[in-house]
């Protein structure tokens, strides 16, 4: 698989990495400990360089997992994990205190069963926390070698610059592709400018854009889908127009509906590394095949065109959520 460089200080990654929440948190029940690390591993060998863990996602599972999967090519991958919630606990309100990035970096290095963290993400801006004093966190861990670059998630475009001017930001990893394209007001061309890498976590929408899911899906109990307004039965019923389009360029170009979804971000920038999750080894090739995938100047137009015409239903977050990001 080609590489792509996140941010000035060049942290090179493979052009699609590898979401591992769903392993083991968001989407119903965890993955067999042994399957989920075979996924891994299988991920790695067919190219894969970038795993992406955090450790609420459990919470603390997924960064274990993710450790032991990644140990025996420790220095060929890149590592990304996350801080700032009380606890590790994403149900728990946010903290990201000097004191708490500072115990969650030790934690998260046992886990991982390594010595450095690639990159480290403020998962959620804390509000009650100066950017800057998180960056100045941050950047002493990069002094003392325990983590290699910083980034933010779900930031606000004027966190972003202000934690930039402390210690320069990597990457930024917000939601973004065919079903949510927000980012591209704002925050891209923000990215651009100060030449941070963008990592677009939900690159198949949440599963909605490889066409395996519509109206009449019915989620697991614990599956996160079932509070998002977008997953609604009956918006899930208006957006299927999407997904036809998706499919129908698909068809064309022989080729999943995942792997246009991919290659169409993939086109967007050079700097922009997806992070498709998955549970299942067929799906896992599939994305992967997405890589290889070229959307020519006239496909994408064409694409673009097209989708003027559709209008997505329904927010992509519940409002307690919605509250945690952008800021």
């Amino acid at each position: 698989m080609e590489k792509r460089i996140l941010g000035n200080n060049g942290l090179d990654v493979s052009a699609l990495g590898l979401g591992c929440m769903g392993l083991s948190f968001g989407y119903g029940k965890p993955t067999e400990k042994k399957e989920a690390i075979a996924l891994i591993r299988a991920a790695f060998e067919k190219g894969v360089t970038f795993f992406d863990t955090a450790e609420c996602y459990g919470p603390f599972t997924n960064e274990e997992i993710v450790g032991e999967a990644l140990a025996p090519f420790r220095k060929e991958v890149v590592i990304a994990t996350k801080f700032g919630f009380q606890d590790g606990d994403s149900k728990k309100g946010l903290d990201s205190s000097p004191a708490r990035i500072k115990a969650v970096v030790e934690a998260s290095l046992k886990r991982l069963k390594t010595d450095y963290i690639d990159l480290f993400y403020q998962h959620r801006v804390d509000p009650n926390v100066p950017i800057e004093e998180v960056a100045g966190t941050v950047k002493e861990l990069i002094q003392e070698g325990k983590v290699k670059h910083f980034g933010l998630s779900e930031a606000g475009v004027e966190t972003i610059r202000r934690a930039h001017i402390v210690q320069p930001v990597v990457a930024l990893q917000s939601e973004y592709s065919l079903f949510y394209r927000e980012p591209e007001k704002e925050i891209i061309p923000v990215l651009e400018e100060l030449g941070i890498g963008f990592v677009p976590f939900s690159p198949l929408g949440k599963g909605f854009l490889t066409g395996a899911i519509n109206e009449e899906t019915k989620f697991e109990a614990s599956d996160f889908r079932n509070i998002v307004p977008r997953f609604s039965e009956e918006n899930r019923k208006a957006n299927q127009t999407l997904v036809d389009l998706v499919k129908s360029i698909a068809s064309e170009k022989n080729a999943a509906a995942s792997q246009i979804a991919l290659a169409w971000l993939l086109a967007q920038k050079p700097w922009i590394v997806p992070i498709p999750g998955t549970t299942k080894l067929h799906r896992l090739e599939e994305n992967i095949g997405g890589a290889a995938i070229h959307l020519s100047k006239e496909e994408l137009n064409n694409i673009d065109k097209a989708l003027k015409n559709i209008e997505i239903v329904g927010a992509r977050y519940p409002q307690q959520l919605q509250e945690r990001v952008g800021k």
